[in-house]
């Protein structure tokens, strides 16, 4: 078991040395717990994924698709923009610890985390992480209904967040902007699956951080009209409303728990 555990201990100092190495000298990470080194390469690793995800996305549909996709006065001010890079500059560090967490957990045999593909095979692991995904999407479903159904949790965490309620308000640097502690629950999902489902290591990691993609994606008001994903349509209507599509990657809990609206539908009642 100690000999399988190490798999995931040299994974992870890979990556501390692909990320660290990098951007840093060895003096100044070397000497660090590893433990610490982990939160240290998940934050840069953040920082970069936020800022270049979001700079070129909003050079994309701000000004190379210049009202084709949203119009020019539902462009979100730089002012506002600015304010979400601040409140998600401000969380990130926070973040960073869920999944320095999670590597913690894993690296000790906590969870049900198998190190790779060939250990379970191909049929399997896809399975596992079908299962992984329909946990994850139930978990932030409910997490995410419970922190505006519950008034404290809304008034002091997840309100944070809603300040973004109009479609120029919205863009995808508020993907990130939230409480550091709403940020954070809305993610525990992600862990608590790996202790009920055997899941890749990889695989987690990655979805971790494709999050932050994601998250972009649902706050740029665009509808990409595809179904049953929870895109951006879906999402645009939950910060105007507040009480619809709770969601995360799909519509389906929404269908199920009868909190989904359709975009097409409310722009059909409009006409």
């Amino acid at each position: 078991m100690e000999d399988y555990l190490k798999l995931f201990v040299e994974e992870t100092s890979f990556y501390n040395r692909l990320v660290l190495g990098t951007f840093l000298p060895e003096s100044w990470w070397g000497p660090l717990p590893h433990m610490l080194q982990g939160w240290l390469r998940n934050y840069i690793g953040g920082v970069l994924l936020y800022f270049i995800s979001g700079f070129l996305w909003c050079f994309y549909i701000y000004h190379l698709k210049r009202n084709v996709y949203i119009p020019k006065d539902a462009i979100p001010s730089k002012q506002a923009m600015l304010l979400q890079i601040s409140v998600a500059m401000k969380a990130m560090p926070w973040y960073c610890a869920l999944p320095s967490l999670s590597e913690y957990m894993i690296e000790n045999g906590w969870t049900k985390c198998f190190a790779r593909i060939s250990d379970v095979g191909w049929p399997t692991y896809i399975i596992n992480a079908a299962i992984y995904l329909v946990i994850v999407e139930f978990g932030i479903y409910w997490m995410h209904k419970l922190l505006h159904d519950i008034k404290p949790l809304y008034k002091y965490l997840h309100a944070t967040h809603h300040i973004y309620n109009k479609q120029n308000t919205l863009s995808p640097f508020a993907g990130l902007a939230f409480h550091p502690l709403d940020g954070i629950l809305q993610a525990v999902p992600h862990v608590v699956a790996l202790f009920l489902v055997p899941m890749h290591f990889t695989t987690h990691i990655v979805l971790i951080f494709v999050e932050a993609l994601w998250t972009a994606n649902i706050h740029d008001c665009i509808h990409g009209k595809v179904w049953p994903v929870m895109g951006a349509g879906y999402h645009t209507i939950h910060h105007t409303t507040y009480r619809h599509n709770y969601g995360h990657y799909t519509i389906w809990m929404d269908w199920m728990f009868g909190t989904l609206r359709d975009p097409v539908e409310e722009d059909a009642k409009k006409m």
